[in-house]
């Protein structure tokens, strides 16, 4: 997760004009149609709006979980017998499950990152053949 945070914080700290973005696709040669967004510009887009989700998801997941402990002391006694029940046929299945969901979550913020990374590079394309003589000083 921390590699997904600084490769968006690196992007938007790289991408100072997004609309150079527009009309230039990805070089990885994938069809835009069934990997989602079509040119950089809607994919930079969608990566802006993703990035407040996952804080949020990862923050809410956080309050979640304090605010589960305290409900948990005052819910114990109703839920015991439930849980003793369940615990002895589910435990496996419900440790599957979690493997199952926390590898699609790895999958999809590798995925994220690995785009995000590939949209600041190609950013890094287009600026330096707009302006390849920038590194000299025009006296």
């Amino acid at each position: 997760m921390e590699r997904y945070f600084s490769a968006t914080q690196k992007m938007e700290q790289e991408v100072m004009f997004p609309s150079l973005l527009r009309g230039v696709f990805p070089q990885d040669g994938a069809d835009p149609a069934a990997d989602g967004p079509a040119d950089l510009y809607e994919r930079y887009q969608l990566l802006k709006a993703i990035k407040p989700v996952v804080e949020r998801g990862l923050a809410s997941f956080t309050e979640r979980s304090s605010a589960g402990h305290a409900d948990a002391d005052a819910d114990a006694d109703a839920d015991a017998e439930d849980a003793a029940a369940a615990a002895d046929g589910a435990a496996g299945s419900l440790e599957q499950r979690l493997c199952h969901h926390l590898a699609g979550l790895q999958q999809i913020l590798s995925h994220l990152t690995r785009d995000t990374a590939a949209l600041t590079r190609r950013y890094s394309q287009i600026l330096e053949r707009i302006s390849p003589g920038d590194a000299q000083p025009s006296w």
